[in-house]
């Protein structure tokens, strides 16, 4: 695995050993960057949180575009291993890059400043409700920016299940792209209304 494009374009990324993790290809991951590119406008001073985060890659990419940090969340060892190691190589220090160990399922991050940009790759087997209750926490704790992008890879056979919980969350699906078997969602999430006087 390799960074694809900006400043850290080439550099080569550990993944972690064993199977328990499933890093995106780079075919998916240069198609999810080119539609957060074109919904955001860049990536220039984004907030990140990478919430399944494996080995970084996606949040490195984000990094390497010029997002202004992120925050990675992973409980798996071997993974933490990887994603620790690939923020060493790059020279990234806390301020840029955050790494935190736990379940974000059960211990959801807080941000401040919100964060605008959400990277979902949970393992395939995660249900989507409990993933798009996760981002419905975010946005109850104000931890989700108002027009935040939120970008969930899932499996196609999912797709239903994730149709349904999003409607379920006052989420919509903003666009669905379809590589193989994997399918990248772009979610947009509404703010929640103002509490009455």
């Amino acid at each position: 695995m390799r960074i694809i494009a900006g400043e850290y374009r080439g550099r080569v990324l550990k993944a972690p050993k064993g199977e328990g993790t499933r890093p995106t290809t780079d075919r998916v991951r240069e198609a999810m960057m080119s539609v957060v590119n074109s919904a955001r406008d860049g990536f220039d001073d984004a907030v990140v949180l990478d919430a399944f985060a494996g080995s970084g890659a996606l949040g490195l990419e984000a990094l390497s575009r010029g997002a202004r940090c992120v925050q990675f969340c992973e409980r798996a060892g071997e993974a933490l291993k990887a994603l620790n190691a690939n923020v060493a190589a790059l020279g990234l220090d806390a301020r840029r890059a955050r790494v935190r160990k736990g379940d974000v399922l059960k211990d959801v991050p807080y941000a401040r400043p919100p964060f605008d940009l959400v990277f979902l790759d949970p393992p395939y087997a995660c249900d989507a409700a409990a993933v798009l209750d996760f981002v419905s926490a975010l946005r109850s704790r104000a931890a989700l920016a108002d027009d935040a992008l939120v970008v969930y890879e899932h499996a196609a056979g999912a797709s239903d299940a994730v149709d349904d919980a999003a409607k379920a969350r006052d989420l919509s699906i903003a666009q669905r792209k379809k590589y193989g078997d994997t399918v990248v969602d772009v979610l947009r999430v509404a703010a929640l209304p103002d509490a009455p006087c």
